[in-house]
């Protein structure tokens, strides 16, 4: 069974291109799949809203849970609320190993992480949603940089065309060093993060 097409659906759905494989199959049908996909349909503000906010998730690849949760935390701290939830988003560990270029997608980031093949600040970490601070190295443990994934990442296969400034990545020694808090024109996403504001507080 091909795995892209069930990610490539979604992309279609969401408008946006959820991984590098699912770039050809959103740019052979960029419409939303099933019999009604074609057609221009005006969509309610809600819509939009919700809209959004799916894309956001799905880029993350957070359960509705998470993403409500992170946002709750972002409604609190001082400043605007949508920089504030991306910039918590950006400090998951899985973000950070898919931002450094140590993993092709977000899905193989969580697995990465999950399958514990990463570091932080020397010690092991299996937790996706684990946050990072600045400061914090987080490094490929040794005992699986021989392994075919992460000499693809050591040779700069999954490096990002442009590398973030808020972390400082050594993709030879599969090793990168949180610098500080993401800020959200930094942030390679696609998704208005206002519209996530206003449907969380509707």
């Amino acid at each position: 069974m091909n795995q892209s097409r069930p990610k490539a659906k979604l992309s279609r759905r969401l408008g946006i291109p959820l991984t590098p494989k699912c770039v050809r199959y959103f740019e052979r049908r960029p419409f939303p799949p099933g019999v009604h996909g074609r057609r221009r349909q005006k969509s309610s503000d809600y819509a939009t809203r919700l809209l959004e906010k799916q894309r956001l998730r799905h880029q993350y690849d957070l359960s509705e849970g998470q993403l409500r949760r992170t946002f709750a935390e972002a409604a609190r701290r001082p400043g605007p609320t949508g920089e504030n939830l991306v910039a918590l988003l950006e400090r998951r560990l899985d973000a950070t190993v898919l931002r450094s270029g140590l993993a092709r997608t977000i899905y193989q980031a969580r697995q990465t992480v999950t399958h514990r093949h990463v570091m932080v600040n020397g010690r092991r970490v299996d937790k996706p949603s684990y946050r990072v601070r600045p400061g914090d190295v987080v490094e490929i443990v040794p005992a699986s940089r021989a392994k075919n994934p992460f000499l693809a990442a050591a040779a700069g296969a999954h490096a990002p065309e442009r590398p973030v400034a808020y972390l400082s990545a050594n993709l030879p020694e599969l090793r990168t060093t949180v610098l500080r808090d993401a800020a959200r024109s930094e942030v390679p996403i696609i998704c208005d993060t206002q519209l996530v504001v206003e449907f969380y507080s509707r």
